[in-house]
């Protein structure tokens, strides 16, 4: 038997490595003091509901796909397709804006300008994707402890380092851009035309039913889990709050850059201080954090198509690997896709308004898995009881159904809100902008359909 000897500080350390990210701190940045609320009632409703599903489901269903196994256990082969992809299809979306921040993030080496040039953001993009995709052609995979190192410097770092130079700020009495009172704690109706950022918040606190597979693998579970979650809920939320509210105490919302808003901070700081390192040792710190996690991602989901694929459940077309075992076809269908969608940059207005796009479609197809999470927990919940669980949702019947129904409520509001356009990204029409979010999440959900009925006609 294999011994269980994941320790509280492991998990914890997964936990954070694996929700934290730099790239959604802009988009909380802009609600300025009362985004402080907007987390704790995304905690509350969202965040730990997931942490506690995925606990119970990781305890009975250790296998590894966790989300994907447990949709197939709860609903069958046919959805557990659509949740392989969507859950691929909204990483290869989500692609284009990571590699925006790290191009973004390049230029504040030689010319911080060209960040919002739309023709050299669409071409970093396509230069930066399709070499990370060779790259993981030729079976170049990071070691854990390199992927560790690459999210603590790019990731953990930095939003340490501005949450430090902004309590100084305020400490020192420097002018803040925002104003800290009970008034401001709570939204006020001017900011009812962001709450379209609230698809990005929830983004940004998505990732911890990947840890709670690991959850089996601990030596007391029911004890040290819901620990884990909870010193997981405050860290998290301690350094995406703090960070965000340093990004807004010194840049106004009106010029806050959803993609470099991070560096527009800390070249503000480096000013005030005197420290004309700080902006580009940060720059390396997040390229380095950017491309580290980009090169483990680019490979993780087509991993799972190429498992759907060996089923029967894809064409077997994308089934071909080469020498090193890596799912040539897919990775390059995947690369194409990428390349159309960072057209995006060029054909709107703004670096800004084709960067939110591509992150609310992503943060969109992302609830849309996770709405099928808890209804696969309420699901297995009453359908598989024999399955031995180390650890149990709190409050036994009510406690899942308490906390499921607060996850898809909060996931579907979430998801509606996305279709109001944010105030501070300009779009020319309201329906040309809904219009382009329905076609990109229609064609995404879609296109498993379609293949759920090529497999029938296959059969």
């Amino acid at each position: 038997m294999k011994k269980k000897s994941l320790g509280l500080f492991k998990l914890v350390m997964i936990n954070v490595i694996a929700v934290d990210s730099i790239r959604t701190l802009t988009f909380s940045a802009v609600y300025g003091f009362s985004l402080v609320f907007f987390y704790l009632l995304a905690a509350l409703l969202f965040f730990i509901p997931t942490a506690l599903v995925s606990a119970e489901l990781g305890t009975g269903w250790p296998n590894r796909g966790g989300i994907y196994v447990w949709v197939r256990e709860a609903f069958g082969k046919k959805w557990s397709l659509v949740i392989i992809w969507l859950n691929w299809i909204y990483n290869v979306i989500w692609y284009p804006t990571i590699m925006a921040l790290i191009a973004g993030t390049f230029t504040y080496f030689f010319n911080p300008e060209l960040a919002t040039n739309k023709v050299f953001m669409c071409s970093a993009v396509l230069v930066l994707f399709w070499g990370a995709t060779l790259l993981n052609c030729l079976g170049m995979e990071a070691s854990s402890l390199l992927s560790t190192i690459a999210a603590l410097v790019g990731t953990i770092l930095p939003m340490v380092l501005i949450t430090v130079l902004g309590i100084i700020w305020v400490i020192q009495g420097n002018p803040s851009q925002i104003e800290f009172s009970w008034q401001t704690f709570f939204p006020k109706g001017d900011q009812s035309g962001n709450l379209a950022f609230l698809t990005n918040v929830l983004f940004g606190l998505l990732g911890l039913e990947m840890a709670a597979t690991h959850a089996a693998e601990m030596r007391n579970p029911q004890r040290d889990y819901p620990r884990s979650v909870l010193i997981s809920v405050v860290t998290i939320l301690a350094t995406i709050i703090f960070a965000s509210l340093a990004i807004a105490l010194v840049v106004p919302d009106k010029e806050l850059s959803l993609a470099t808003g991070v560096m527009q901070a800390f070249t503000i700081f480096a000013d005030q201080y005197d420290l004309p390192w700080l902006s580009p040792l940060i720059a390396g710190c997040i390229i380095l954090g950017g491309l580290g996690g980009v090169g483990a991602w680019i490979i993780g989901p087509t991993k799972g198509l190429q498992v759907a694929s060996e089923d029967g459940s894809l064409p077997a077309f994308l089934n071909l690997t080469n020498k090193k075992d890596v799912p040539v076809r897919i990775l390059i269908v995947q690369a194409v896709i990428v390349s159309l969608l960072s057209l995006i940059f060029i054909l709107l207005p703004t670096v800004n308004s084709s960067y939110w796009i591509l992150s609310v479609i992503t943060a969109q197809l992302a609830l849309l898995v996770y709405i099928a999470l808890f209804a696969a927990g309420l699901k297995l919940h009453y359908h598989k009881p024999h399955v031995s669980r180390s650890f149990h949702v709190p409050g036994k019947k009510f406690g899942m159904w308490a906390i499921c129904m607060a996850g898809i409520i909060s996931s579907i509001a979430v998801i509606l809100f996305g279709f109001l356009p944010p105030a501070v990204v300009p779009f020319d029409s309201v329906f040309g902008y809904e219009l382009m979010l329905i076609i990109g999440i229609a064609i995404c959900c879609i296109a498993p359909l379609y293949l759920i009925k090529w497999n029938r006609v296959k059969s």
